[in-house]
């Protein structure tokens, strides 16, 4: 009998069975009344998830498509930006530009460690000619959270844009984009939103638009201009994903009656449960507490065995799925997401399978102790 599947991993991520039913309904036309009126109310709803009274567009593309839009939008050939790497993620960005034929200043940082503040000064100030600096808020590789905040203050003394992709963290872990000076953010349906993959989110402030208008690059559909023409009538300007619509419609209704501080508290409890199990079996976390992702926490597997040896056996053995460490990182880590629609259960769900599978994979562990370590977080007795 195929068991029942238990998906850790930062996106997709499971969807809430009201969710799913919402997307069930029969589907109706992506011009109707009906529509822009759902329309309407999603973009108010994602404003306060958001904290923005920026324009703000849903799109029908994945994350990628969201940061691609960006970047279609805002760098003309030759412009230079700058690229805060300290990820596969941040890596992205780079790439995208360079696609773009931006000229690109990327900047690396440690993997595991955060953006350097003091660095990213010393590069503004040193280069006054650079048109956007991009960020990552959430870096999903390796679950470090990077200081947005900070960011947006610095950049904000400049002439740049700051464009900041909030893929995996955006519904997840708290942003305030106009009051942290951010003039792009971007994110996708498939994570702390809780849809499956296929839409993407992107919010405009106002100096970004003076940059979208005299725009050199050439776009067709990635074209915002395009997009804010049919948003005065609440519609798109190429056919939606009207499902993922309906969907996205109640995830967020789910959020606000959660309440959005309860959600980030919520997600901020799963990470401390997690790291707190992972440090009572003895293994290493790749971040420090002071920038750990809420959404994600990431694992260096013990020496002498390979993480994709211990996820292997967990999808096997459990039906539990972890994800993996890309690029330089392949089966050195593991990463256990806590995101969306996930809650305590789950933590000591994917605790207690991580502690089979170490034992099955021959290391030496004591059954229940980061089960326990978890749980004391979550009765609040921990130390």
């Amino acid at each position: 009998m195929q068991g029942k599947e238990y998906l850790m991993i930062p996106g997709p991520t499971p969807v809430p069975p009201s969710v799913m039913n919402a997307m069930s309904r029969p589907m109706f036309g992506h011009r109707s009344e009906e529509f822009a009126a759902m329309h309407k109310d999603i973009i108010g709803k994602l404003q306060k998830v958001f904290q923005t009274t920026n324009d703000l567009f849903v799109l029908t593309n994945s994350g990628t498509g969201s940061m691609e839009t960006a970047v279609a939008n805002i760098v003309s050939p030759g412009d230079k930006v700058l690229t805060l790497v300290g990820g596969k993620f941040g890596e992205r960005w780079s790439e995208l530009a360079t696609a773009y034929k931006a000229e690109v200043l990327q900047e690396d940082f440690a993997w595991g460690t955060p953006v350097d503040l003091k660095k990213v000064e010393e590069l503004l100030n040193a280069n006054t000619d650079i048109k956007v600096v991009f960020a990552t808020f959430n870096e999903t590789s390796t679950g470090v959270l990077n200081d947005i905040e900070g960011l947006g203050k610095l950049i904000a003394k400049t002439p740049a844009l700051f464009v900041v992709d909030g893929v995996s963290g955006v519904g997840g872990i708290e942003i305030k984009t106009d009051a942290w000076n951010v003039d792009i953010l971007v994110t996708g349906s498939q994570k702390a939103l809780m849809l499956p993959p296929g839409l993407g989110v992107i919010s405009v402030s106002s100096k970004a638009w003076d940059k979208i208008e005299n725009n050199t690059s050439p776009r067709y559909y990635f074209n915002l201009v395009k997009a804010r023409k049919s948003m005065e009538k609440w519609n798109t300007a190429y056919t939606p994903a009207v499902s993922l619509f309906v969907g996205l419609d109640a995830s967020l209704d789910m959020m606000l009656e959660e309440g959005l501080d309860n959600v980030y508290a919520r997600h901020k409890l799963l990470r401390d449960a997690t790291r707190a199990a992972i440090g009572a079996l003895g293994l290493e976390l790749m971040t420090q507490d002071s920038y750990a992702s809420p959404v994600i926490t990431s694992v260096y597997a013990p020496e002498g065995i390979g993480s994709d040896d211990i996820r292997k056996v967990l999808k096997q053995d459990f039906d539990i799925t972890f994800a993996g460490g890309q690029a330089k990182l392949k089966n050195k880590i593991f990463r256990i997401a806590h995101m969306g629609f996930a809650d305590k259960m789950d933590v000591l769900l994917a605790i207690s399978g991580l502690e089979m599978a170490l034992a099955k994979v021959g290391h030496k562990v004591e059954l229940g102790k980061g089960v326990k370590a978890a749980q004391e977080v979550f009765l609040g007795r921990q130390k």
